[in-house]
């Protein structure tokens, strides 16, 4: 299991005794921590420390540590800060500051200096936050009661971040053909994504998949029709159309596992070979958490990946969208969010249907595909773009609308939504902020996740919400480009 370091600050000057206790109270609170955990990490006690040299073992010690995905920090005594900053420095794992103490409440009764020296979080935290500060240090802090719901609800939150962060270092992504031609928002810097974020992102032909595709058993594609008829509603007589699509997904699956594929990119512009462009298939992969982006686009692939990663164990769907049509209606503005075949069935408000029908782009034969309406409740829809000289991701919080009237003739998944805080203002945020049309949309997921990552990964982030307003939104564009000329 992955690992969360708990690290505790003291020093050499209150003695053994008052060093003896601090050291059980934080190992009491790292156990208790870890239970809460559920399973997302350990939380692992680590000796209290005294001096520098400490310091900078214990962290060189967490940024080693292939199974560390963090770091808990936590002040119970003082703990002066120059001793941190040659440690801090030599970090490069997530950091939360815990600002609680062991007690829950004053003893007022028999309180004296000695449990005023043990217990002064209050001080000790300050000064080791002003290094932080003064260093320029990353971190997410949280405060208050280490047992209280809410503290224990946050330090979840970081550790799922942290563990969908480390689940990137080293995720490796395929793109089948390359980006689409001539599109811009799509595209991106493959090697500053590896530097930046892990992800090792390389082009395989399509031939590489059909070489597997041929090799695939009647009794693998029997195997997939088994699972396709346990979780969908078969609606259509072409059964062959449906067959190829699970001989694509028996393919991807054994190409995913050969090559330690955790997202994955097609083109409708490079599909020779095949019969049909891969729909049922990429669909039915993408709901076991596998990230998916078409027409090339690997950001959104990955993104979903690491999101996905993120979400785990929360109610709610994650996944691949783009953005297609609106219903305008003066004051009740909706979108409609689709794709030609990719809307992974997380997002079904019921159970699926498996149908053929005519695509009108590719050139190949009809594909079978899962045809839904949305969930409905509050999510976001996240974009990542490439800026040319850093990376941006674009969060804007959303709600998921019921679909108003049947669309008879639409023959693929779609999902509708409310843009916040409005449609003029939201869409036009989103324009001005360069949001892509492709997206990864979570239900399970909020802002603040989002935040987290971007903190973690020091990743540009601009958020449309309720209280979004054009002008500042503008104007912080604008603050965040200067920014960025400046360290160029």
């Amino acid at each position: 299991m992955k690992t969360l370091y708990f690290i505790t600050g003291s020093q050499d000057l209150y003695g053994e005794e008052t060093l003896a206790q601090a050291a059980a109270d934080s190992k009491e609170m790292a156990a208790y921590l870890s239970e809460k955990l559920g399973g997302i990490a350990e939380v692992v006690f680590k000796p209290v420390v005294r001096n520098s040299s400490e310091a900078l073992a214990v962290c060189t010690k967490a940024s080693a540590d292939k199974e560390c995905i963090g770091v808990i920090m936590w002040m119970h005594t003082f703990s002066p800060a120059k001793m941190w900053i040659t440690a801090l420095k030599a970090l490069n794992k997530p950091m939360l500051h815990l600002h609680t103490q062991y007690n829950e409440r004053l003893p007022y009764d028999s309180i004296d200096m000695d449990f005023m020296n043990l217990n002064q979080s209050a001080h000790g935290d300050r000064e080791f936050g002003f290094i932080c500060t003064r260093l320029g240090i990353k971190r997410e802090v949280v405060s208050g009661y280490y047992k209280h719901a809410d503290v224990i609800e946050k330090i979840r939150r970081f550790a799922q971040a942290a563990a969908a962060v480390d689940f990137g270092r080293g995720m490796r992504v395929a793109m089948f053909g390359n980006n689409m031609r001539d599109v811009a928002v799509t595209d991106g810097d493959r090697v500053e994504s590896e530097i930046k974020y892990g992800w090792n992102v390389n082009y395989y032909g399509i031939g590489d998949l059909c070489d597997i595709i041929s090799g695939v058993t009647d009794e693998e594609i029997n195997a997939k029709m088994s699972e396709y008829s346990e979780k969908y509603e078969m609606n259509t007589d072409n059964t062959a159309a449906v067959r190829e699509q699970a001989k694509y997904e028996a393919a991807l699956e054994k190409f995913l596992a050969r090559e330690n594929i955790s997202a994955f990119t097609d083109t409708f512009q490079d599909l020779h070979g095949l019969e049909q462009l891969p729909g049922l298939a990429v669909q039915n992969i993408m709901a076991k958490g596998v990230g998916f982006g078409p027409e090339g686009d690997y950001k959104t692939a990955a993104l979903a990946a690491v999101l996905c990663k993120m979400a785990e164990g929360r109610t709610g769907a994650t996944g691949f969208l783009e953005d297609y049509t609106y219903d305008l209606p003066e004051g009740g503005e909706t979108e409609l969010a689709s794709h030609m075949l990719e809307v992974s069935p997380v997002f079904a408000a019921e159970q699926p249907k498996i149908e053929v029908h005519p695509l009108g782009i590719g050139g190949k034969s009809d594909p079978a595909r899962l045809v839904f309406e949305g969930i409905t409740g509050e999510g976001i829809a996240v974009s990542m773009i490439d800026m040319g000289d850093r990376f941006r991701l674009v969060c804007a919080e959303i709600t998921l609308v019921k679909q108003p009237e049947p669309m008879p003739k639409l023959p693929v998944a779609r999902v509708m939504w409310k843009l916040k805080p409005d449609f003029a203002t939201g869409s036009a945020a989103w324009i001005y902020a360069g949001g892509a049309h492709h997206a990864v949309v979570s239900t399970a997921l909020t802002a603040d996740d989002i935040r987290l990552f971007a903190k973690m990964t020091d990743t540009e982030l601009v958020v449309i919400d309720e209280k979004t307003e054009l002008g500042a939104f503008e104007q912080q564009l604008e603050m965040l480009d200067t920014i960025a000329k400046i360290r160029r």
